[in-house]
């Protein structure tokens, strides 16, 4: 099916029929099966209903397929094109919460729209790295090796960084620098400079200890010591591994989940999520949702790699490296490897800006496959 493409269409736009003959079917039917059993979860977490997050969230996902499948569409320039608008325009977002946002369970995340909540943390996942990816798609190797030709990218992340660390929001703000190093690697930023930028967040952590909200200190104590607050910190993490653990190989059974459905375990249809499927579908269900997870992380890195433009090249390694994040961090947090920061498992935790913010993101990385043969000359 690729083939005639690829050796027709060289550096040529291609049809609309083109464009719909290269979707990737098999990678949209994971990215479906995925939130398929986020809605099947959700049902669950609401003992058995509809109401109020799985009809939500089937909602929400047929709303974020359709925005994947028209981005999908999108000439790749276009979105080079107006990257730095996009970055600018949700960094405006970010300094609009910070001063009026919506205040929730704490922390001032959120824009409300009335008809939904908008978290522009979210989106400034997908507006940074088509930022970055278009400065370093203009920029010579030559400038990135020097000290220089990095504080641009480096300002580009920072910004948004420090805004969303002020709403707080640490997870989300080191999902940003993580997905950034990242691509900063790819494009051959020297390993001294990632070595310096190490130790000086080594060195800083006694400072940056006092400046960190009383929640997210409790977080690292209870991370280092479960036992020490068991009804008050560390109680999430407690019941998240007595959860994991007795749902065994097997599992206890759809809708059977005794630590979610008599409200032992919290935050059952968000960060906790992963914890129930274990529970009630065991180590079974849970390594089939890792591999699906893994299988679309390896489509998205195989999509970057086809790629012949740059531009594309790094927007899929940037995308593809935020979603890997999402399921790392979250699965990571519910095992009790690192400590709790609020990262949801992206396709099966409930959220409406998180769902339709990755959906665009696996619509432009579908962009940069079908468009993987086109030329984008330098600014």
């Amino acid at each position: 099916m690729y083939k005639f493409y690829e050796t027709s269409f060289k550096n040529q736009t291609p049809t609309l029929k083109e464009k719909l003959q290269s979707l990737s079917l098999s990678y949209i039917m994971l990215i479906c099966a995925v939130a398929g059993i986020g809605i099947v979860m959700l049902y669950s977490a609401a003992n058995g209903s509809w109401s109020p997050w799985a009809l939500n969230q089937l909602l929400r996902f047929g709303m974020g397929l359709g925005a994947m499948l028209v981005l999908a569409l999108i000439d790749i320039r276009i979105f080079m094109r107006y990257a730095y608008l996009f970055y600018f325009f949700t960094l405006i977002l970010l300094v609009i919460v910070d001063v009026m946002g919506h205040v929730g369970m704490g922390a001032q995340r959120w824009i409300n729209l009335g008809f939904m909540k908008l978290q522009p943390s979210e989106l400034m996942k997908i507006a940074m790295v088509l930022a970055l990816a278009r400065y370093f798609h203009s920029s010579s190797l030559q400038s990135i090796e020097s000290v220089r030709g990095i504080i641009v990218p480096a300002l580009i992340v920072l910004l948004p960084a420090g805004l969303i660390m002020a709403q707080p929001d640490l997870g989300t703000a080191l999902m940003l620098i993580f997905t950034a190093g990242a691509m900063f690697f790819v494009v051959g930023v020297q390993l001294w400079k990632f070595g310096v930028v190490l130790l000086g967040g080594l060195l800083c952590i006694p400072i940056a200890w006092h400046f960190l909200y009383d929640y997210q200190k409790n977080r690292v104590l209870t991370f280092l010591d479960p036992e020490r607050d068991p009804l008050g910190a560390g109680y999430h993490i407690i019941q998240s591994k007595i959860a994991l653990g007795s749902g065994g190989v097997f599992g206890k059974g759809f809708l059977k989940g005794t630590q979610s459905h008599l409200n032992f375990l919290p935050e059952k249809h968000t960060d906790f999520i992963f914890t129930m499927l274990s529970e009630e579908f065991g180590m079974i269900g849970a390594v089939l949702v890792l591999i699906l997870n893994m299988l679309i992380i390896a489509y998205c890195y195989s999509f970057a790699l086809k790629s012949t433009n740059y531009f594309g090249k790094l927007a899929a390694i940037g995308l593809a490296t935020n979603f890997f994040l999402y399921v790392f961090i979250n699965m990571a947090m519910v095992l009790g490897l690192i400590p709790v920061v609020g990262v949801p498992l992206a396709l099966i935790s409930y959220g409406g800006t998180v769902i339709l913010s990755v959906m665009a993101s696996f619509g432009i990385i579908l962009s940069v496959h079908v468009n993987r043969n086109i030329n984008i000359g330098k600014d």
